[in-house]
């Protein structure tokens, strides 16, 4: 379970830091211009960074305590 809460972390913030690699790396081929990702494409990759990133603080603090 802990490993998992890291990756899940590691991945969060990824996400957070780096929306825009993070699009080349899963979306650019999708993109009929793959010039770079939409301001919502940002936006969201970031919230769900974030929210991944909380997931797995609470995944490793609950694999700690218990």
């Amino acid at each position: 379970m802990i490993f998992v809460s890291v990756l899940l972390f590691l991945f969060g913030l990824f996400m957070l830091i780096k929306p825009s690699l993070f699009w080349t790396v899963t979306e650019q081929w999708k993109s009929g211009d793959a010039t770079e990702p939409s301001d919502l494409y940002i936006w969201s990759t970031r919230f769900g960074g974030g929210i991944c990133t909380l997931v797995g603080v609470a995944g490793i603090l609950i694999a700690v305590l218990l």
